[in-house]
């Protein structure tokens, strides 16, 4: 009968209007920036843009995939998101349980050595310098290596293995099974939600960033996606201002022109960019939902 009270009702109408709400807050710059990609770029320059292009094109998909290099630079970063996850996720599991056993000699030793580097960088140049001695400068590796341990992530699934029942481990080392058993059988499946998580801020670091191959990286063979798009951005910048100055003379533009202004191609660039991650996102979702109720049991 509560279900059937007003009071009830009035609540689910508010917290249904509030959620649309949240939605539609949170929906519309992305189906902004998608009306502006599919848009004729010399109108989107006029402004007004929301929710529908008003001259659809795909002229600025074309522009971006016109550079041949882009493809190539798309190879590299699949590569590098493939690897870079599976190994970073790997190696961060691994560390996490070794500092989660209670009987680890040094323990308290190895976490302060940890941590110190999270608060302390020695800066650009002195890691510049240590890249160089290891070779990692102009090579694919240094997309990977430099990035499988962190100790941030680390913390966060030995946290979460600390809430995993004790009596499991230790009833399979009653049955006679060592780390390894225990790991791959109790340990891994039950920590599947965090490493869900841990996965998808590892693959979204390695596929949103460029700044590594800006510092370290000269050869055009191992440029990563984004910073070949950067690179279509910063060339488009340039002739923004012509652009602008002949629309507002009234002048005509060749198509060629128009696909390279820069709003319409950023719009591209993100659609471009962040819809892989979207589509990874639902499949991931399962996991959070998990570790909530995980979470939010107490033995």
């Amino acid at each position: 009968m509560k279900y059937r009270t007003r009071a009830y009702r009035a609540f689910t109408a508010l917290n249904v209007g509030f959620m649309f709400l949240v939605v539609v807050i949170m929906a519309f710059p992305y189906v902004n920036v998608l009306a502006k990609s599919l848009n004729e770029s010399k109108d989107t320059l006029l402004g007004g843009i929301t929710l529908w292009p008003r001259k659809p094109t795909l002229e600025n998909y074309q522009a971006l995939l016109a550079d041949k290099q882009l493809l190539a630079s798309a190879v590299v970063s699949v590569q590098r998101v493939l690897l870079g996850t599976v190994t970073s996720v790997a190696t961060q599991f691994l560390a996490a349980y070794a500092l989660a056993q209670k009987r680890l000699v040094g323990k308290t030793g190895i976490l302060i050595f940890f941590m110190i580097p999270m608060y302390f960088s020695a800066g650009l140049i002195p890691q510049y310098i240590l890249y160089s001695q290891l070779s990692l400068t102009n090579s694919f590796w240094v997309y990977i290596l430099p990035g499988i341990f962190s100790f941030f992530n680390i913390v966060i699934i030995r946290t979460y293995m600390h809430t995993l029942p004790e009596s499991l481990s230790e009833s399979a080392k009653l049955d006679g099974a060592n780390h390894p058993r225990i790991l791959l059988n109790i340990t891994l499946p039950m920590s599947l939600p965090i490493l869900a998580t841990i996965t998808l801020w590892q693959a979204v670091g390695h596929w949103n960033d460029w700044t590594t191959t800006l510092y370290f990286v000269t050869r055009p063979r191992l440029f990563t996606l984004q910073y070949v798009l950067m690179q279509i951005i910063t060339e488009a910048d340039r002739v923004r201002q012509t652009i602008q100055y002949a629309l507002q003379e009234g002048l005509d533009l060749s198509d060629q022109a128009a696909t390279t202004t820069p709003e319409a191609l950023r719009a591209a660039q993100v659609v471009f960019t962040t819809l892989p991650i979207i589509l990874v996102y639902p499949f991931l979702q399962k996991y959070f939902i998990k570790g909530v109720m995980i979470g939010a049991i107490k033995d």
